[in-house]
């Protein structure tokens, strides 16, 4: 069942103490666009399907990447795209998106995200219990 925009924006803007629900909004949009490109087939699909119908098409319609990028590249990525972002705050915004998206995918979800992904998005996802 896929979570409420209402319920996702608040998670994010609490667990990245943005100001307002723009500020996390725009952050989950671009956090979740660059996810797209790193994640394939059923596991974007099923993942799109826990998430409010806009974040889903994002992630569905994702950033292209010739490459899966690293984790520290995934930040700075991230920063590029964030207006006013260095890479401390865009690690933040990250680590406030994905977590809340792991929140939404459920364990086993979050454990094959995470074998499409480069070494280390574990600690990105807040779970470094996995892989």
């Amino acid at each position: 069942m896929a979570m409420r925009w209402e319920a996702f924006l608040e998670q994010v803007q609490e667990r990245g103490r943005y100001p307002t629900p723009q500020e996390a909004e725009r952050s989950a949009r671009t956090v979740l666009a660059l996810l797209g490109a790193h994640l394939v087939g059923e596991v974007r699909a099923e993942l799109a399907a826990r998430l409010p119908e806009t974040f889903a098409l994002i992630l569905l319609n994702p950033l292209q990447s010739a490459e899966p990028l690293s984790p520290e590249r995934f930040v700075r990525a991230t920063a590029a795209w964030i207006e006013g972002a260095s890479e401390q705050t865009a690690a933040w915004d990250v680590s406030a998106v994905l977590s809340v998206a792991a929140d939404a995918a459920g364990d086993e979800l979050t454990c094959r995200m995470l074998l499409q992904l480069p070494p280390g998005y574990d600690l990105l996802f807040g779970h470094p219990e996995h892989v």
